[in-house]
């Protein structure tokens, strides 16, 4: 991976909405108290307001309840949400401020809805009790251009102003709240109509502004910090306003060198750019607000366009061909739909944007290991395949009989390899730079290699086959033994060499993959038996070995653990310098 796109709310935040601010009817209004429980004020020049003088504020609460489809519920003496947090933030502040939700809902009932899409970004109701009226709540870019006028602090209706309800949005975003608009509409539509989106395109009342924290989750910062310094960049797409998302961008890390505040571009001017453009854009910005499901897909392919390999965070159905499109599609398990979980390559359990950090750590751990199991098993099979192979092209006595080298390779894989797969995550898999896809499992310095390593092999189990006949009276028997031992020892050794591509043995610890040590000693006390067990011997065609016999394979064994020791100084501590990942 060398690009994380990932959505804000739950991802990168809690997701736990708490109304902090409110601007109606021209005034600015604070709420106290964090969560889901109405323990707080809603506070005017730092007074407790009283309903009946503000009626601009209690309207704009009131909007907040009745469009609305979220509960909160008690549940073992804690408060739960049902439905969407920002909602739920709603009905909270205005339960501060002394509404009653059922008393609400009951006196003003529902009679149609048109559903939130991430593409609108608004939803709206229309509620009976009287005079049919319409609330619609959602951004302000989508709210503020439908309004024909405003709510005065005296509950009637007055002129705009734009900059002003500007002005105070800019100022509560900029402090990393997420702010919604409100607005209502009477409207007496015809008895049994369905609410349609043309009902709320124009002739609204601007009823006012709350904004909401939604705080950072306390291992975002940290995660991000890993993950760009893995070398993936990590991109904020969200529907957030502008100001909003680089505040919190700013405080999770997303900033350009030397804490430069982050540069942010919105869906409106993304809209506008022409692919070849976007494509440079999507390079350098590391934060994209107000970003509609669509633009998501174009975001993936501009950047899929040069070269990276892009995962793709979503939770909605509109956000599945994003999801599709990326390289690995992430979905949100708690709060994704199964649309979107079906595009996705992975679901993410908790929502949580550091475990995505910790997925990337965990496969590049078990990417090591696989190499390191292939390193392993290539140069030990090329051996025993190779002394068998040149036996039958120079016409000599096979050194290792079939059932022998078969034994070998039931036993070895289990009790040796099998041991790679646990062991530890080496230090500084998170300071690596993504590795290019394009680029084979075995680089060059690693088939060189397996290539000494094989043949060292081949040479020294022709070596011990020669010595063992011209020992022991040309008994094939002992020295067909001594070339499995031979064999078995050498990847025993070799399979401490491969522990770590590049680090030395000294440098990862003999004691920190116990599997690996007990492996080791089982295949010791199998070979044992398959050396001195006489039902073995009968079985296998083999003959104990003498002292001086297993001092000479030791010493083949241990030389060629040296060698590739010897290869990993040379190659990494004698030069001066450790080379990029990339060159091992």
């Amino acid at each position: 991976t060398t690009v994380i796109c990932s959505d804000k709310t739950g991802t990168l935040t809690e997701n736990q909405m708490t109304v902090q601010e409110i601007f109606a009817g021209g005034r600015h209004y604070t709420v106290t108290g964090v969560g889901y429980a109405a323990v707080g004020a809603v506070l005017c020049d730092g007074v407790p307001v009283e309903p009946s003088a503000h009626p601009a504020l209690m309207e704009c609460l009131r909007a907040g309840v009745l469009c609305n489809d979220s509960q909160i519920l008690v549940k073992e003496s804690r408060h739960v949400v049902e439905g969407d947090p920002t909602e739920a933030a709603l009905l909270v502040a205005a339960s501060k401020a002394g509404l009653v939700h059922e008393e609400t809902v009951r006196a003003r009932p529902r009679l149609g809805m048109i559903p939130f899409e991430s593409a609108r970004m608004y939803r709206a109701t229309l509620h009976g009790g009287g005079r049919h009226t319409i609330y619609k709540v959602g951004a302000l870019e989508k709210i503020l251009p439908r309004c024909a006028d405003c709510i005065g602090a005296d509950g009637g209706l007055a002129a705009i102003d734009a900059d002003e309800i500007h002005a105070a949005t800019e100022r509560m975003a900029s402090s990393g709240l997420r702010v919604v608009a409100l607005a209502r509409r009477h409207h007496d539509l015809p008895h049994g109509s369905a609410l349609k989106h043309e009902h709320v395109k124009e002739g609204l009342t601007f009823l006012g502004l709350q904004a909401m924290m939604d705080p950072p989750r306390a291992q975002a910062a940290d995660a991000v910090m890993q993950c760009r310094r893995a070398g993936i960049r990590v991109k904020m797409v969200t529907g957030d306003h502008v100001a909003t998302a680089c505040a919190i961008a700013s405080r999770i890390g997303l900033t350009g060198a030397d804490g430069v505040p982050p540069r942010a571009i919105s869906g409106a001017e993304l809209e506008r750019m022409p692919d070849t453009e976007l494509a440079s854009m999507a390079e350098e910005i590391d934060v994209f607000a107000r970003i509609a499901p669509e633009q998501k897909l174009r975001l993936v392919r501009s950047l899929q366009s040069l070269g990276h390999i892009v995962a793709m965070t979503g939770d909605g159905v509109n956000d599945a061909p994003a999801l599709k499109q990326a390289d690995i599609g992430i979905a949100m398990g708690v709060s994704g739909t199964e649309v979107a979980k079906g595009a996705a390559d992975i679901v993410l359990a908790d929502d949580d944007f550091s475990t995505i950090r910790s997925a990337v750590e965990q496969g590049r751990g078990v990417f090591d290991n696989l190499r390191k199991f292939i390193l392993w098993t290539l140069p030990t099979n090329i051996g025993e395949g190779g002394i068998v192979f040149l036996a039958v092209m120079f016409g000599v006595t096979l050194p290792a009989l079939p059932v022998q080298l078969l034994w070998i390779n039931l036993t070895t894989s289990v009790l040796l390899g099998l041991t790679l797969v646990f062991e530890p995550m080496e230090s500084g898999l998170m300071d690596r730079p993504p590795r290019p896809p394009a680029r084979p499992i075995f680089t060059v310095p690693l088939i060189i290699r397996t290539g000494v390593v094989s043949a060292f092999l081949i040479g020294g189990g022709f070596w011990i086959f020669l010595t063992e006949l011209h020992r022991n009276d040309g008994s094939l028997a002992v020295a067909r033994t001594a070339v499995i031992n031979l064999i078995v020892m050498v990847e025993t050794a070799y399979l401490f060499n491969c522990r770590s591509i590049r680090k030395m043995l000294l440098e990862v610890g003999w004691l920190s993959n116990p599997q690996a040590l007990m492996g080791a000693f089982a295949m010791l006390v199998v070979q044992l038996a398959f050396t001195y067990s006489p039902w073995m011997n009968r079985i296998f065609q083999t003959q104990p070995l003498g002292i001086d016999s297993w001092l000479r394979i030791f010493a083949v064994a241990g030389i060629s653990m040296g060698i590739v020791e010897l290869e990993k100084w040379i190659r990494f501590t004698w030069r001066g310098k450790r080379p990029a990942w990339q060159n091992d």
